[in-house]
Order: C-alpha cells, then sequence, then structure tokens
C-alpha cells in the first residue's frame, strides 16, 4: 500500500476558473494575511459551541466565551450574569430563558458602575397576552427577571451589544406573568 503524501497543488483553482495562493505557514490567501487569530476564526466558525447553558448561580460572561453566542438561563433558582466592561467592542451578547424562574431571580448586570444599558425590553404577560415595552433610564445597569411582572419565564430572548466605552445597547421581549413591571433598575 502507497504512502499519502498530501495534496500537492500549491495554487488551488476554485469554481469560477480564479486561482487562489493559499499560505498555511503564515497565514494568507491570495497574498492577503489574515488578521484574524485562530480563537477569533474558531469562534466564527464553530456551531457546536453556538448555545451556551448557564447553570450555576453566576456567570463572569467575556467576550471570548459569549461573543456572539446565545447563553441559555437554565436555571430555576436564577443566574446572575455579569457583562464585561464596556469598550466599544461591538460585542454582542444574547441570552435566552430556558428554565423558568421559580425562585431569586435571573440577573444582568453591568461589571461596574461606569457602565450603563440604553435600550427598552417589551414585556409581554403570557396569560393575559398582553404587553408593555420599558425603557432604561439615564442609571440603568441591571436587568432583573423575577419569573413574575418582570419576566423569567421560559423563552424570553434578550440582546446587549457593547456599542461604547460605558455603553451597552438592549433590547429583546421578556415573559412574564401578572401585570408587566420594568426589569431594569440601578444597582451596581
Amino acid at each position: 500500500m502507497g504512502v499519502y503524501r498530501g495534496i500537492t497543488q500549491d495554487n488551488p483553482t476554485l469554481q469560477g476558473g480564479t486561482a487562489y495562493s493559499l499560505n498555511l505557514v503564515t497565514p494568507s490567501i491570495g497574498g492577503t494575511a489574515l488578521a484574524a487569530t485562530a480563537a477569533e476564526i474558531n469562534a466564527a466558525a464553530d456551531m457546536s459551541t453556538r448555545l451556551v447553558s448557564a447553570s450555576a448561580a453566576t456567570l463572569a460572561v467575556t467576550a471570548a466565551d459569549h461573543d456572539g453566542k446565545i447563553i441559555v438561563l437554565n436555571r430555576a433558582a436564577g443566574v446572575t450574569a455579569t457583562l464585561p466592561a464596556a469598550t466599544g467592542s461591538g460585542a454582542v451578547f444574547r441570552f435566552t430563558v430556558g428554565t423558568a424562574v421559580t425562585s431569586n431571580s435571573d440577573v444582568i448586570k453591568v461589571a461596574d458602575n461606569t457602565d450603563v444599558m440604553s435600550g427598552s425590553l417589551y414585556v409581554t404577560d403570557q396569560a393575559a397576552g398582553t404587553g408593555t415595552e420599558f425603557s432604561t433610564t439615564t442609571t440603568s445597569d441591571t436587568i432583573t427577571m423575577n419569573g413574575s411582572t418582570t419576566g423569567g419565564l421560559a423563552g424570553g430572548v434578550l440582546t446587549l451589544i457593547d456599542i461604547a466605552t460605558n455603553l451597552y445597547a438592549v433590547q429583546g421581549n421578556i415573559i412574564a406573568t401578572g401585570v408587566e413591571a420594568t426589569p431594569f433598575s440601578a444597582t451596581v
């Protein structure tokens, strides 16, 4: 049996007849150096880790582990997720409630007392089929879903985007029971 020596073609031609020079020693394609790190390429391309289950009492959210992923809040006793300091990185953190909160609360908060959130969340009363949109104030830095009037039922979805130094944009739709109340506060 022969020894496999790999593909020897240095400049593969892709559909359409365009030749590409692929250098894997000093990563470049067609002479253009790749600026992305292996970790960044994996983060963008690895679909096996798209969902991140948060089932412990606390979660330290990081860009490396959570940017572009969907964090599933999976603890009936609630999860407190702390975002990284807002720097204007463009990092996108998505949350969904996978397990309804039955005690304590699901909490998403900023890292320090200089960061705030700006935007709104639509809170839907699941039983009544009604809803109310709540906006942040200039000091909002925490989202609390208490499993009742401020959300925390399974299926709620919200997104926070690091848009500037000290500022997260927030939007989403969370599911509550009873008369809706604002999930926003200033606690950090």
